[in-house]
């Protein structure tokens, strides 16, 4: 956020205006934006080569992914659901409730597959922890406060002032910096900052510096999307951005986001990257590996094949975009038609798309085998809460462990 002072413009700028604007910046540098935000801004620069799976063209997965119904002994969705838990979690029975009303809403089968996948996820994210904690998140908290308020000359005892005030849970606001341990409390103490500190709806409007959030570690900007596109099955007092972080929020919108969309991948280890990279992101990274292959232009694999900021196409050409308009004699595409295709990136329809269609013929034609359809992104994964070299290759992997260990536990005549 950019602060005018009196230093660069001759006038005084308010107090307590540069106060609020202190706390809301400080605040969002060290608000975790999720472990595994959909989309990580940071791409690795290395490759993170993942084995490639078996070039034959795989069997679609519709909507959610393909197996033989339950036995007559295990209809019971809760039955099964019950037996597929991991043991000595909390409130067992609400879990229960949650994820299976979010299948239902979803209109996805409670199938083993599926509900492994949720359980691998939720286990991985939170532990089946209603509320997780994030550790060192006060202390982060204060590090970036501290940085801010040097940076912008801000008397130490002017920003203690501030922090002395009381806030609406009776509490000052210094108080709960102090205890902070989840997300859901960060973003409520920054929607009482918000309309609570002088010039805070001025300043603060339309910004939060929460992205993620919940058991599943979903996005808002998803949450916000999907509520859009299907009817909330809840009654909602509150925000959707708050309804993330209530359990059946949270599973809902998380369930959603790993689920509820059309996939042609053999193996749920591939929806495990999309769920942390974004949806199509496998598909992609395939794509674009071999579009490197037949331009000779090395490429970041990360799954977006235009360029992004804040989730949203930006100008300017991408990398993938610009090995491709280097074929387009081979293609026998103009760039209009190719740049129609590459919006296509963020659904199934893509892999329809003349461009799709055409690179694929080239690339196994010139490999003399099928290319890969499916591969793992390369992504190195940052927020203020990772500590130490994390990828979505690794969040995949991981969850796919879990994933197997859940299947495990289906009983033999399943």
């Amino acid at each position: 956020m950019k602060v005018t002072t009196a230093a660069t413009t001759g006038h005084p700028f308010p107090r307590h205006l540069m106060l609020a604007c202190l706390l809301a910046a400080g605040l969002g540098g060290c608000a975790t934006d999720g472990q595994y935000e959909p989309r990580s801004p940071a791409v690795a620069p290395e490759s993170v080569r993942a084995t490639p799976p078996t070039p034959a063209p795989p069997a679609a997965l519709p909507r959610p992914s393909p197996v033989s119904p339950a036995s007559p002994h295990e209809r019971d969705g809760r039955a099964l659901l019950n037996r597929l838990l991991p043991a000595n979690i909390g409130d067992r029975a609400g879990w229960t409730t949650d994820i299976l009303a979010a299948l239902t809403a979803l209109q996805i089968p409670a199938l083993p597959e599926n509900l492994c996948a949720a359980i691998a996820v939720i286990e991985q994210e939170s532990s089946f922890v209603a509320d997780p904690p994030v550790a060192g998140l006060s202390r982060i908290a204060w590090q970036e406060i501290e940085r801010r308020r040097e940076k912008y000359s801000i008397p130490r005892l002017v920003l203690d002032l501030a922090l002395r005030k009381s806030s609406p849970d009776g509490r000052t606001y210094r108080a709960r910096i102090d205890a902070l341990q989840t997300e859901r409390q960060m973003n409520a103490l920054y929607d009482d900052m918000l309309s609570e500190l002088p010039g805070g709806k001025t300043l603060f409007g339309g910004y939060n510096p929460i992205r993620t959030g919940g058991q599943m570690q979903v996005s808002i900007a998803f949450a916000e999307e999907q509520i859009r596109q299907r009817p909330y099955p809840y009654a909602r007092r509150d925000s959707v951005r708050n309804e993330v972080f209530t359990r059946r929020g949270g599973v809902y919108f998380g369930m959603a986001m790993l689920l509820d969309y059309p996939g042609s991948y053999s193996q749920m280890l591939y929806r495990f990257a999309d769920f942390n990279a974004g949806r199509y992101s496998s598909r992609n990274a395939a794509f674009q590996d071999a579009v490197s292959r037949l331009s000779g232009q090395t490429l970041a694999l990360d799954g977006d094949l235009l360029r992004y900021q804040d989730g949203v196409p930006a100008d300017g050409s991408s990398e993938t975009q610009r090995a491709i308009l280097l074929m387009r004699a081979r293609l026998r595409l103009n760039e209009a038609e190719i740049v129609r295709d590459l919006k296509l990136e963020k659904s199934q329809a893509f892999e329809q798309s003349v461009l799709y269609q055409r690179l694929y013929a080239l690339a196994d034609a010139t490999s003399g085998a099928p290319r890969p359809r499916e591969r793992l992104p390369q992504i190195d994964l940052k927020s203020p809460k990772i500590t130490r070299q994390l990828t979505t290759e690794w969040f995949a992997r991981r969850v796919e462990e879990r994933y197997r260990t859940c299947l495990a536990r289906i009983p033999a005549e399943t």
